[in-house]
């Protein structure tokens, strides 16, 4: 048994290495024969390679060659195309040499041609002035004037025909523009005085103030005149106590002043209380009533005309107009309707209605206290709205609603047209006749410093001029240029409302018998 074991032993010791030794040797083959195929694989992997190299290199060498012979034949055509367009270049270059060539030659000729005829020109002037100078001797010989005096003469001669072309050409220029402009200006003012019409109240520089008895004026002027004095000392308003029934008369220039002194004494008749310390009282009670009233009424006007932003003291001093008049139209009124028209006539022409208004509400603002200082209320109002920084188109205007100075914009010349139709039309004011009869001598004066005006007569309240003129002085062309110097100087030298008429008369008589 022992025996048995150890023969399987011995077995298992030698069957082992030889079957390592054979699975070797077949592993070694098995390698051998995957090498070979390797090999194999990789010969025909390098000749496919090389195949198709050369496959590549025989086509980039075919598409080198065509686009060698491309390029090549590009260029060629290039050059072809070069060649021709340099010919055409050339044909043309030749074709303009000889066009200036021939253009040359002409010009040659041409100037050898002008200069011929200058020679013949000069030539002839100077025949043409040795026969002009034989006629101008041949003139003087016949007629028995040097050239001088002929031409003196003639120069006479048509001065007086231009002088008479003139006037027709001027009465025809101003009745075109009559009929043209005058049309459409009478359409913008119409159209402004129907959109805003107001009436006037009449005022003068004193006030009445109703007594309820005639004892009341004893008690008005007090024991030894002292209430009398001492109102009249608080007022600057002189107080008349005459014959008239149940009434007191106020007196003053300043109109502030005056409506004072009539409210103080209204309400001194009312209470019944009349001594100097109750009139001091109610002086000054009657003094705030009037502040509060005249910036009121300036307020009203400013909300009235739509015109806001105002300087505070400007509005107090249009207040004060609320007691202010101008041949007897209150100056408030005045200045209200010039804002209105001023608004309406900026709205037809397209300009700035708002700046319009203001300039026309502040036109008159000088009147407010003109009585108070020097100067005119132009210049005054001037100042004022530079002080209370107006802007500059609103100062030319109030500077040139009169014509004190050149207005610069349409807006002064708006606001003077408004002025003037507010001013001007029927009721709107009204003059004393101490004014009246000086204006209307001052017109017939001026027109009859004129040479050649025979008589003149002012009527339609000097309205209109009627002037007579000498007929041998003044013929009818001069008449129309006689009209507009005279109404030039009416306009420079007097001042009125609205406009003044000038119409010339030139009257030729004959008066013969028959015997």
């Amino acid at each position: 048994m022992m025996h048995v074991v150890i023969a399987v032993v011995i077995t298992l010791l030698v069957s082992v290495p030889v079957s390592a030794i054979i699975a070797v040797n077949r592993r070694e083959q098995k390698n051998r024969e995957t090498i070979g195929s390797a090999e194999e694989k990789a010969r025909q992997i390098l000749d496919e390679a090389l195949r198709a190299a050369e496959t590549k290199k025989r086509e980039a060498l075919l598409e080198a060659k065509e686009e060698t012979l491309r390029m090549k034949n590009e260029s060629e055509r290039e050059a072809k195309d070069r060649r021709a367009e340099v010919q055409r270049y050339e044909k043309r270059v030749l074709s303009k040499e000889e066009s200036i060539d021939k253009k040359a030659e002409a010009l040659e000729r041409r100037e050898s041609s002008l200069t011929a005829k200058e020679e013949e020109l000069k030539k002839k002037r100077a025949e043409a002035d040795r026969i002009l100078g034989q006629r101008v001797q041949e003139l003087e010989r016949i007629s028995g004037l040097t050239s001088e005096q002929a031409k003196e003469y003639l120069l006479k001669t048509v001065e007086d025909e231009v002088k008479t072309d003139t006037a027709r050409l001027y009465k025809e220029l101003e009745s075109r523009a009559r009929d043209e402009a005058g049309k459409k200006a009478k359409e913008y003012v119409v159209t402004a005085i129907q959109r805003c019409a107001a009436d006037y109240v009449a005022e003068s520089t004193i006030s009445v103030v109703q007594l309820p008895n005639d004892e009341m004026k004893g008690r008005i002027i007090g024991r030894e005149g002292r209430n009398i004095r001492t109102l009249e000392t608080m007022t600057g308003v002189d107080l008349i106590i005459d014959d008239t029934p149940e009434a007191v008369i106020l007196s003053g220039f300043d109109p502030i002043r005056r409506e004072v002194a009539r409210i103080a004494l209204e309400k001194l008749i009312v209470d019944g209380r009349i001594h100097p310390a109750r009139i001091e009282e109610m002086v000054e009670k009657a003094q705030r009533e009037v502040d509060t009233i005249i910036r009121e009424e300036g307020e009203a006007a400013c909300l009235e005309v739509g015109v806001h932003g105002i300087h505070p003291e400007l509005v107090k001093l249009l207040g004060r107009m609320k007691y202010r008049t101008s041949y007897g139209q209150n100056a408030l009124k005045h200045s209200i309707e010039v804002a209105h028209l001023a608004g309406f006539l900026a709205g037809e022409i397209g300009v700035d209605v708002r700046i319009a208004k203001r300039a026309g509400l502040l036109h008159d603002v000088g009147k407010s206290i003109d009585h108070e200082m020097e100067g005119s209320h132009v210049q005054i109002g001037a100042d004022l709205c530079r002080k209370y920084k107006e802007s500059a188109t609103v100062i030319n205007a109030v500077e040139a609603h009169h014509g004190d100075v050149e207005p610069e914009t349409l807006i002064a010349c708006i606001v003077q047209a408004a002025d003037t139709i507010s001013a001007a039309r029927p009721g709107a004011r009204r003059e004393t006749l101490e004014t009246y009869t000086k204006r209307l001598k001052q017109l017939e004066d001026i027109t009859n410093s004129f040479k050649g005006v025979e008589k003149s007569f002012a009527i339609q309240a000097g309205r209109e001029i009627r002037i007579m003129v000498v007929p041998e002085q003044v013929n009818d062309a001069e008449m129309v240029l006689l009209a507009r110097d005279i109404a030039k100087q009416i306009e420079t030298e007097l001042e009125y409302p609205g406009q003044i008429k000038v119409s010339l008369i030139r009257e030729s008589r004959v008066v013969d018998y028959a015997k």
